[in-house]
């Protein structure tokens, strides 16, 4: 039997049919959704005429709608059936109307399958390849290909569409990040996973429930799936999605039918729609979520629904931590995941929830203390949800070349881990070439792990010891406390004829004031504002005058500035000398303000009516490694031999 790359091969071939109406990133809008219907042929086929007749039947009664589909899915032995008369064998009669006959054979298809179709836009592939005379050759050539359950088994098929969506993404790798992510960083999310669930997994009649909320064309759920019957044959996993990409949720959704994935009661385990606005799992809890959401994704769309509900409902809802900033909706990916964790409840066969997630830098360190990001990783460490960040190696995505990481979130952490947080440095595990096929780069992918490789980093993470790539914190590591400095106003009063003019241009009604003021304090600089503004009170309530507090703040903004050497105003704080001091949690922090800040700044006191608690993770501090300069020595002599060179290279070009 022909093994899945053959047929992937086969598939692939077809493609060159394309070449001219369709540049080679479009061949997917095309091969995908053939492969999907030359599938569906050939699994129906054994019982077409079965539905067939059973559909005539049915016409006029009273069995119609879900219902029918219901009906003649049960009669197709599947959970989608085809009951028009055309099959592939059929379109192949009719070359003048094959595009009218093809779309008639879509049609026939029960509502699931005709709404994967809408959703690939194949209607108008199917006139652009009649119009360009392609149609019929491409349905004949698929004809050939023999996708029958007997001869390509459903895990072979899986196989086979899995290798075409990861080409076609990888040809289309300018746009493909936006719903692809790399096989082996996949692997590596799964069996970080799944890593201390062996125990729970291996008990026959075991069900799990897993959900990607940005599930792209469903490679995520297809590893994970994978990975559980190639390690943990007594358990079953079901794997559910949602995408608001049309062709990504299209092919996610096929794909999984053409799997016969396992459902829990049956239903559409892939769903169509923006999980922030639209959530398609609403109430629905998960054992395990994977998810790799767009990086840097904007989110003032939705910014007014989000909003409303983290007003109006805080942690009853999905956004209770917090939100981040409009322009990087990264941890609310987060967020929506985690809102459907399950607790902890071994009584009620509730063993908790683990996540595993790709993020940017940013979400670690992104955003002050008591911001929505701060927040947000405050949530997750103050309940001891983090149980690890993996730095991967940069230039490992299709669409970028930035630094990712893999954050791993779980509310049923080993005793061992209780409190800590592990932070895996794997940024140098890495081979060049953008695949294990493929030695070249495929657009910003220049890099990619091999299974060697990926094991490597598991081991260290499971292994949970301190190393050079490994380092283990206390969730409190990461916390700080804002604290405000504050240093005394120090004001300089002193009249002149200029800024007198200017007061009284604004306020010439106090000009008798100002006059007896002037002659009273006299010209010269006074260093002690507290001390001026008192003799002038009492010189104002000698005249009898009460200044306005308008004027009041105008006259000390025009005849103060300030001096380092004059004495402090009583009770008054320089905002423009304002500073801020992040202490960590663990320290006590008016020792940390006797023994750092004091001696620098005597005259400073610390306000901790404003203090503000915060939460970072500067990954790159704690991986950091001194490397002392080169002498100067060394240095001077390459400077030397690169002069010497430029002399030679310049005698040569001006000979």
């Amino acid at each position: 039997m022909a093994d899945h790359t053959y047929f992937s091969n086969l598939i692939w071939s077809i493609a060159d049919l394309l070449r001219g109406p369709y540049r080679p990133p479009q061949y997917e809008r095309v091969m995908l959704p053939m492969t999907v219907l030359r599938r569906f042929d050939c699994v129906l086929a054994s019982t077409k005429a079965k539905v067939v007749a059973d559909h005539e039947r049915a016409k006029g009664g009273k069995v119609s709608g879900d219902a029918l589909d219901i009906r003649l899915n049960k009669v197709a032995g599947q959970r989608f059936h085809n009951h028009s008369p055309l099959d592939f064998a059929r379109l192949k009669g009719d070359p003048d109307n094959i595009n009218k006959h093809l779309v008639s054979y879509i049609n026939g298809f029960s509502t699931n399958v005709r709404r994967i179709f809408e959703y690939f836009e194949f209607g108008a592939e199917i006139e652009k390849m009649h119009e360009a005379n392609i149609l019929y050759l491409v349905v004949s050539k698929f004809a050939d290909v023999d996708l029958h359950p007997s001869n390509v088994p459903n895990e072979q098929m899986g196989l086979i569409f899995e290798n075409l969506i990861r080409r076609f993404n990888e040809l289309a790798n300018e746009t493909a990040g936006d719903h692809f992510t790399p096989r082996e960083v996949i692997q590596l999310m799964v069996n970080l996973l799944f890593i201390h669930d062996d125990a729970l997994l291996s008990v026959p009649g075991t069900v799990r429930k897993l959900l990607d909320p940005a599930c792209g064309t469903g490679g995520m759920l297809a590893v994970a799936q994978g990975y559980m019957r190639d390690h943990q044959k007594e358990a079953t996993l079901y794997v559910y999605g949602q995408d608001y990409n049309r062709r990504a949720f299209a092919t996610a959704a096929s794909d999984m039918l053409m799997k016969e994935v396992s459902h829990n009661g049956g239903g559409d385990n892939v769903r169509f729609g923006d999980a922030f606005t639209d959530d398609q799992f609403h109430g629905e809890t998960f054992d395990y979520f994977l998810s790799n959401p767009p990086f840097g994704v904007d989110w003032k769309k939705q910014q007014k629904e989000i909003q409303k509900e983290h007003e109006a409902r805080g942690f009853d809802g999905r956004f209770g931590a917090g939100l981040p900033r409009v322009n990087d909706g990264a941890l609310l990916f987060l967020q929506h995941m985690w809102s459907k964790r399950q607790d902890v409840k071994p009584r009620e066969h509730k063993e908790g929830s683990r996540l595993a997630i790709v993020f940017s830098g940013s979400p670690m360190f992104t955003g002050g203390a008591a911001s929505g990001e701060s927040e947000i990783r405050r949530w997750l460490l103050e309940n001891d949800w983090l149980e690890a960040i993996v730095a991967l190696p940069e230039s490992m995505f299709y669409n970028t070349g930035i630094g990712t990481y893999v954050w791993v979130v779980t509310n049923r952490k080993e005793p061992r881990r209780k409190g800590k947080v592990q932070l895996l440095d794997a940024r140098d595990v890495w081979t060049a070439g953008g695949s294990e096929d493929s030695k070249r780069s495929l657009g910003d992918k220049r890099r990619h792990m091999t299974a060697a490789q990926i094991d490597e980093i598991v081991r260290l993470y499971g292994s949970f010891e301190e190393g050079l790539r490994s380092k283990i914190f206390d969730n409190t590591d990461f916390g700080y406390t804002r604290v405000t400095i504050e240093r005394p106003l120090r004001l300089r009063y002193q009249m002149t004829t200029e800024d007198k003019a200017r007061f009284l241009d604004a306020v010439p009604h106090l000009l008798e004031d100002v006059q007896t003021i002037d002659k009273a304090l006299g010209r010269e600089p006074r260093l002690d504002w507290s001390a001026t503004w008192a003799e002038i009170e009492a010189l104002l309530k000698k005249r009898g005058s009460r200044w306005r507090a308008a004027e009041q703040k105008l006259f000390r903004s025009v005849f103060t500035h300030r001096d380092s050497k004059a004495e402090p105003v009583s009770q008054e704080a320089d905002a423009d000398m304002r500073d801020f001091e992040n202490v960590p949690l663990k320290e006590d922090v008016d020792a940390y303000f006797v023994r750092e800040v004091k001696p620098h700044v005597p005259d400073a006191w610390m306000d901790r009516s404003k203090d503000k608690i915060g939460y970072e993770i500067n990954f790159n501090r704690y991986f950091y490694v001194f490397t002392p300069p080169r002498p100067l020595a060394e240095i001077d002599l390459e400077l030397k031999a690169a002069e010497v060179e430029i002399v030679r290279l310049l005698r040569q070009v001006t000979a």
